[in-house]
């Protein structure tokens, strides 16, 4: 019985080293495989067999073949991976926003801003032709333009790769929730699924790189996928993500929800979170800054430009604005008047002076429009509805004698002059005038659209230099406003001048680069520590499996002259008997 039982014992021994070599020559084969973990054969003593006063052992036993890694380190490492992903995503695209400034260059909206007033500040003094004043502020226009349609061509192509990634990201729930079924049934008798949990793994790394997930392992061996609070796969069975697009009627915007029902997801880091974070909070913030310089601008330059004048007064004038049938009698001020509505800037309160003149007699007359947008009714209750509308200034403009206005079939207030006569505007407190468009320098609402009134480009003699102050011409005195913009302290832009505000937004989007610059250097320092550390735990050292490569070999050598030996012994004792 003794030598049947050295025989058990040297075949188990043949067994444990064979699945030993295999184990190690598996682990170096794999050496380079990218998400490959290193897999270690676990063995332990045969059950003893007591013998009177002592007990014998009966050979080694397979326990498992097992991947060796540590799964909070996992999980440490997938949330390092979301998060470099998300700053070197930021920081890839605030180079390219801060490429679009182009600050601190001689191309750049700083440069073109002083140039533009600074044409203004020769016009003061005579020097700047009007033609040359129009050119620049065409420039400048042209400028802001071309800036605002290459941030919004960044835009573009953030919304783009948010979709295209997400598609990705649903791919990789899927192929997650395909594993979980194979590995819930490959182990169920008890044997671990090592190559179909590193392809998950895998998996899992490249989903962290997309989107912030959090993965939860199931008693059957399968994994339930979170984003947040959400789960997203739960064992075979993924929601999946998709884009869902909404608009508010000029810009659209990509948002990730979950595919079954569309609720919203809260992703905040991997690159995806990157590009939703660089798309809200700083392309589509610079956007609305470069927006509210623009508008600001085209507002305050048509406010004095309205009111200006030359030697020669106006001959007539028709307003930019297209004003809908509807809005017409409408209070400029009401909700319902959504031409006005829609303007970035909007009149208030006041009013404007009239200066109608007849050259020859040298005879001049000033006639106030009062413009009443005070949001309350003749009795005294809070409504707009006997506050002053289009066609109330231009009644009141027609009422006039020497001039004549009306509005024509595009919605345009038309105001001309009598044969004989010449007439300007001044004073006006409620800026009626600029948010009509009428004698403005520019048209539009913002960045997008910002150009120089045809007529101006037509014929730059009508450009307003002077203007009407008490009751005399100051030859340059709309040149002086305009030029003296540029470091006017705005209430609309927070008490700053337009110069600062831009210089802010420029401050505040190089500050931002550098975070995203210096979380990104960050982000790959922890992350490459963490690999390193899982390198530790799970990678393969060819150096390690070929010293555990001799020990096997030398195990299965000894296993076999057990055997040999034990077999030698029983045929001598089967020769005797």
């Amino acid at each position: 019985m003794g030598l049947f039982t050295a025989m058990q014992i040297g075949r188990s021994a043949l067994v444990s080293s064979q699945v030993g070599i295999q184990v190690a020559g598996n682990n170096m084969a794999n050496a380079a495989t990218p998400g490959y973990t290193r897999q270690s054969l676990f063995l332990s003593p045969s059950r003893g067999q007591v013998m009177g006063s002592y007990s014998l052992g009966r050979g080694v036993g397979i326990d498992a073949v097992e991947r060796q890694i540590d799964e909070a380190l996992q999980a440490r490492l997938r949330a390092g991976i979301s998060d470099e992903s998300s700053a070197s995503t930021l920081s890839d695209i605030m180079s390219q926003l801060e490429s679009v400034m182009g600050e601190l260059s001689d191309n750049d909206l700083s440069t073109e801003l002083g140039t533009f007033f600074g044409t203004w500040s020769e016009a003061t003094n005579l020097i700047s032709s009007q033609s040359v004043v129009v050119q620049q502020a065409d420039q400048l226009a042209q400028f802001v333009r071309g800036m605002r349609s290459d941030m919004s061509l960044i835009r573009t192509q953030i919304e783009s790769q948010i979709d295209t990634r997400v598609q990705r990201a649903d791919t990789l729930f899927s192929q997650v929730a395909t594993l979980n079924d194979q590995i819930a049934a490959a182990e169920t008798g008890g044997a671990t699924a090592n190559e179909l949990r590193d392809k998950r793994d895998s998996a899992l790394e490249e989903l962290a790189s997309l989107m912030d997930i959090s993965a939860v392992e199931q008693a059957n061996g399968s994994v339930d996928v979170l984003v947040g609070s959400i789960p997203i796969v739960q064992g075979s069975t993924s929601r999946g993500v998709q884009v869902a697009r909404e608009s508010d009627g000029s810009t659209q915007t990509t948002v990730v929800t979950l595919g079954t029902d569309g609720s919203p997801l809260p992703v905040s880091s991997g690159s995806i979170g990157g590009l939703l974070e660089a798309r809200d909070g700083n392309i589509d913030a610079t956007i609305d800054r470069l927006d509210t310089l623009t508008s600001r601008l085209i507002f305050e330059v048509n406010k004095l430009h309205s009111t200006g004048t030359n030697l020669a007064g106006l001959r007539s004038t028709i307003g930019e604005l297209s004003i809908a049938t509807d809005d017409q009698d409408r209070p400029l001020n009401s909700v319902l008047n959504t031409t006005l509505a829609g303007l970035p800037f909007e009149p208030n309160n006041g009013g404007f002076f009239v200066d109608v003149r007849n050259p020859a007699t040298g005879a001049s007359k000033r006639v106030r429009i009062d413009v009443d947008l005070d949001g309350i009714t003749d009795d005294g209750a809070t409504g707009t509805g006997d506050d002053t509308s289009a066609q109330d200034i231009v009644d009141a403009l027609d009422a006039i004698q020497g001039i004549g206005a009306s509005i024509n079939a595009a919605g345009q207030i038309e105001i001309s002059a009598d044969t004989g006569f010449e007439f300007s505007f001044s004073n006006d407190s409620s800026g009626a005038l600029a948010a009509l468009g009428i004698n403005t320098l520019f048209t539009g609402t913002n960045a997008s659209d910002i150009a120089v009134r045809q007529s101006l480009m037509d014929d730059p003699t009508g450009l307003m230099v002077g203007r009407f102050e008490n009751g005399e011409l100051v030859e340059n005195g709309t040149a002086l406003g305009i030029s003296a913009l540029r470091d006017n302290a705005i209430d609309a832009l927070g008490g700053i001048s337009i110069a600062k505000h831009w210089s802010d937004s420029v401050q505040l989007v190089a500050s931002k680069s550098s975070i995203a610059r210096t979380n990104a250097d960050a982000g790959s320092i922890v992350r490459e520590s963490l690999e390193s550390q899982r390198a530790s735990v799970s990678g393969v050292s060819v150096d390690e499996e070929s010293i555990n490569l001799l020990n096997y070999q030398r195990q299965f050598q000894g296993a076999a002259k057990v055997i040999s030996t034990a077999d030698q012994l029983l045929q001598t004792l089967i020769a005797i008997l």
